[in-house]
């Protein structure tokens, strides 16, 4: 088993590094420094942190109007309800208006567990997808996350960023290569390739390193890379593996490439769109089979 670290924590660190060199770095919150790890940050550089509460949507306008007076703002809130009670403000303040702001979805997926459907973020990729101009990146590990947010603080994109809560395995090392809207393939194989994205990507790695199958880490939802896409559909079948339901999400994206382009057996794996099994995060998801075994049965059932 690799390391584990925090990927939220990761993000902050260096966020904070970053800052301190770059003035224009503003940190957003929503009373949410404790659960993004933005203490020490807020401690440190007061005049680049703005604490907005429990109001996701003033926090994304404020953003917005941070960035169209040329500062570089980071919203940072839990994604479940920065990607929904902020809606209206990502598509048009965000969005629609292609303003530089970033936004931080922390405890995406099922890292909240048995808080239920009121704080699961499993619709998130599917809505931000359909936002104009605006990126989605989940990443696999911390390292990533790291180069990533590095990627953030130069880029003028405005960009969906979502991240688990708890401590996860390393998939990468430091300073892995990283480039926004390019796959990264993992291993190659033979007779089938499975696509992942965000903490997902580990067991799924595991998955096909014991089937002898090729893997992709898909951490950019949008742009997509539709030519890693069609790569991997020349392994014969694809298998995709999300945290997040699956209408709308990365299967879907990668569905909408392959039946245009390229057609293969295909089979998504996700949350059903329904209320959801109630359970700790990992049992969640080992519930509905995201796990290395479940990974394995499905890739042997669509390879059989």
């Amino acid at each position: 088993m690799s390391e584990k670290h925090l990927v939220r924590k990761a993000f902050t660190d260096i966020l904070l590094a970053l800052a301190k060199e770059d003035s224009r770095l503003i940190a957003l919150a929503t009373d949410s420094r404790g659960s993004v790890t933005l203490g020490d940050y807020a401690l440190e550089l007061p005049e680049q942190f703005v604490e907005c509460g429990i109001a996701e949507q003033n926090a994304v306008g404020i953003a917005a109007g941070l960035a169209n007076a040329g500062l570089h703002p980071f919203v940072c809130s839990p994604a479940c309800f920065l990607a929904a009670r902020s809606a209206e403000q990502v598509k048009v303040d965000v969005g629609y208006s292609h303003t530089n702001v970033k936004l931080m979805g922390v405890s995406g997926g099922v890292s909240y567990g048995a808080l239920g459907t009121t704080h699961h973020s499993t619709q998130d990729i599917a809505w931000m997808r359909t936002v104009p101009n605006l990126q989605v990146i989940l990443p696999a590990d911390a390292n990533q996350m790291t180069v990533l947010t590095r990627a953030l603080a130069e880029s003028a994109e405005p960009a969906y960023v979502r991240m688990g809560r708890g401590a996860v395995p390393d998939v990468y090392g430091e300073n892995p290569a990283f480039e926004i809207g390019k796959a990264n393939r993992l291993r190659s194989g033979k007779g089938c390739a499975i696509i992942a994205c965000g903490e997902m990507v580990y067991p799924a790695l595991l998955a096909a390193e014991a089937l002898g199958v090729a893997m992709y880490d898909m951490h950019t939802i949008k742009p997509l890379d539709v030519e890693a896409v069609l790569e991997a559909a020349g392994y014969g079948r694809v298998l995709t593996v999300e945290e997040h339901v699956t209408a709308g999400g990365l299967g879907s994206a990668v569905a909408e490439v392959l039946c245009q382009r390229r057609p293969v057996p295909m089979r998504i794996m996700g949350l059903p769109v329904d209320a959801l099994y109630n359970g700790s995060g990992d049992e969640v998801k080992a519930h509905y089979g995201l796990t290395q075994a479940g990974i394995e049965a499905a890739a042997r059932e669509l390879m059989a």
